[in-house]
């Protein structure tokens, strides 16, 4: 199809008569006459701009800024060249500029026609210099112009570098100004291929956290792949629930294991490892003791962040008890008490402090932070909660010269039977690192709120898991039989890693269990004689006698009760028989997920396709929709990295 502004072009030129040089000469000189005339002094012109703030040219200009369509430029084109028509005695030499005369250089002599063609050539040049922006050029060729302009969110993301858009009147400030970004992710590189003969034994603190899925789901809702470092294989693989064995009355947690043909690599096999928490009865659960640490600095001033944690706050003060207590501290510049300890009966008085926050000034963290600590100690009583949840955009950017320093005192706070979790909001300065880093030494979780449907997931559906712990310092430690699986590697937990001699050692910090949750780990191990082995075994060193057992690995399991010094110990051992869970192909699946966002190398030919047919086949039962979301968020990844 042809350009509308030619089209137009040539329809004009046909209208027009031929110019006539002597006709042209007597209207510019009346032209001439009536300009310095009508100035506000007839002694010396009135300074002009090439670029005015304001008139016919910066508002045909922002005119053609707010429009994206073709048809819609070419009709304002031809209103305001009608426009220029009834201005101009014959209509001659509107579009055509003498090609020996550059841009700019125009003269008096040449006026008010030049000074028309002048608007309409930088008219096109800015139209021109939007095409970076996704405008189409009004001089490409036909065969581009017959391609249908891609969708905004298409063009967002397959933007590619250009030269810069032409600079912008002061006035058009309802541009918007993107972000900086300084957001921090905590992750280190995937964990390794291990040969069993060499190093057969795997320890790590359990994790419960599913921020990282969060934050995942955000990213591709908005359009864009997540960050490599956001994508926690443990985190999202946990965000959703399994159907393992509960423990008995006696038992905090039970342990359930099983096997299942890997499905990327039918050559190995994956050992899932679950925990299910006991749910103890809600009548006996103990009174709770919440300080709300919220941030209220400039940062949080996003419709979500502040806004969007008030609201999630609201949800959660329906599933508190009338005998629970609640605090308000703020920090923003000096931190502060908004409410002094009150019963969660009194909804009224708590959502009247809520009602009149809002956002501004630095991030004082560390001075929010004592003095909410301070606050939950002198509310909690023997055999009662404490519970400190901070509510953040992460950026501390006031009042933090140690981090280390930081750490320690909340881990002192820990051991006084005050525990932190974390709840992070908005993006763009999420500082996830310091989130995790806060949540591991307080015996804490860490989540990351984007809707309210995740606050209603965290704060209400979990409720009794994030705030009322059953088991401290959980850590897992499997030794595999070199007689049986030559390799192994563990999907995830690259942050939450501990030495071999850390497992037996009290003193030693692992996560932690609440009441009703679940913990969910992964290994994909290499049986001897499979041909998917990776290593080459070692030409000097001994092959490994047979144990004259047929198990793949022995589970240690270790944990301490709420407040205990010495740790408990569970064994298990795993066999190639136990049979699979029967929704384990769904957490193979999310894991297959996470390592495609990661890029990994251990995936083979299996891809996205096999990955959504694999979650599809085995979503089970899935009341609140969490696994059917999941689908949809693998299709738009597979989208977005074909591009």
């Amino acid at each position: 199809m042809s350009d509308e502004l030619d089209d137009l072009k040539a329809a004009m030129d046909a209208a027009t008569p031929e110019p006539d040089a002597e006709t042209r000469s007597r209207h510019l000189a009346l032209a001439r006459k009536n300009f310095a005339a009508l100035q506000g002094s007839r002694d010396a012109a009135r300074p002009m701009s090439d670029r005015p703030a304001s008139g016919l040219r910066t508002g045909v200009a922002r005119m053609l800024l707010t429009l994206t369509s073709r048809g819609a430029l070419a009709a304002t084109t031809a209103i305001v060249a009608v426009g220029f028509i009834t201005l101009t005695p014959a209509g001659r030499d509107l579009m055509t500029l003498p090609s020996d005369r550059p841009l700019g250089s125009l003269t008096e002599a040449d006026s008010p026609a030049a000074d028309r063609r002048m608007i309409l050539r930088d008219l096109v040049e800015d139209k021109q210099a939007l095409e970076p922006m996704g405008r189409v050029r009004s001089e490409a060729a036909p065969e581009v112009l017959a391609k249908q302009s891609p969708p905004l969110a298409q063009r967002q993301i397959t933007a590619a570098p250009s030269p810069s858009p032409a600079p912008m009147p002061a006035d058009d400030a309802y541009l918007p100004v993107p972000e900086a970004d300084t957001e921090a992710f905590a992750n280190v590189d995937d964990n390794p291929v291990k040969v069993t003969a060499e190093d057969p034994v795997s320890t790590f603190s359990i994790d419960v956290d599913t921020a990282s899925y969060a934050v995942v789901r955000n990213s591709l809702m908005n359009g864009s792949l997540p960050p490599k470092d956001a994508v926690r294989i443990e985190e999202m693989v946990n965000y959703f629930p399994y159907d393992y064995t509960a423990p008995g009355d006696a038992e905090a947690f039970r342990p359930t294991v099983s096997v299942s043909d890997t499905p990327w690599n039918p050559g190995t096999r994956i050992v899932q490892i679950g925990i299910q928490g006991a749910l103890p009865d809600p009548a006996e659960r103990p009174r709770l003791n919440l300080v709300f640490l919220l941030d209220t600095s400039g940062s949080m001033q996003d419709p979500v962040k502040l806004p969007l944690l008030l609201r999630s706050i609201k949800l959660m003060l329906d599933r508190l008890r009338p005998e629970d207590e609640v605090a308000i501290v703020t920090y923003a510049g000096t931190a502060g008490t908004a409410l002094e300890p009150t019963p969660a009966s009194e909804t009224e008085t708590i959502l009247s402090v809520l009602n009149h926050l809002s956002a501004g000034g630095s991030t004082a963290g560390v001075a929010g932070i004592e003095e909410a600590y301070a606050l939950a100690e002198r509310m909690t009583a023997d055999g009662e909660v404490g519970r400190v949840l901070l509510a953040t955009d992460g950026d501390f950017n006031v009042g933090i010269s140690d981090p280390d320093a930081l750490k320690d005192y909340i881990a002192t706070k820990r051991e006084g039977g005050t525990y932190l979790s974390v709840l992070g909001f908005g993006r763009g300065n999420l500082d996830d690192a310091t989130m995790q880093a806060l949540a591991q030494n307080g015996n804490g979780t860490a989540s990351y709120i984007d809707t309210l449907n995740e606050a209603q997931k965290v704060l209400v559906d979990q409720l009794s898991g994030a705030l009322f712990p059953i088991a401290d310092d959980v850590k897992i430690q499997v030794e595999f039989n070199p007689a049986e699986v030559a390799e192994y590697r563990l999907l995830g937990y690259e942050t939450r890693a501990l030495r071999r001699e850390d497992f037996n050692n009290d003193r030693v910090d692992a996560g932690d269990i609440g009441a009703g949750h679940q913990v969910t780990a992964l290994y994909e191990i290499t049986p001897v004689g499979s041909e998917s082995r990776l290593t080459e075994p070692l030409r000097y060193g001994a092959e490994p006698a047979a144990s004259g057992s047929d198990e793949l690995g022995f589970l240690r399991l270790r944990y301490k009760a709420p407040g205990a010094e010495d740790s408990r110990l569970i064994e298990m051992p795993i066999t190639a028989d136990l049979p699979p869970q029967s929704d384990a192909g769904f957490a193979m699946a999310i894991a297959g997920f996470g390592q495609l966002l990661r890029g990994s190398a251990l995936l083979g030919d299996w891809g996205w396709d096999e990955a959504i047919a694999l979650a599809n086949a085995s979503k089970g039962d899935d009341p609140f929709g969490y696994r059917a979301e999941a689908v949809q968020l693998m299709r738009l990844a597979q989208n977005l990295s074909a591009r």
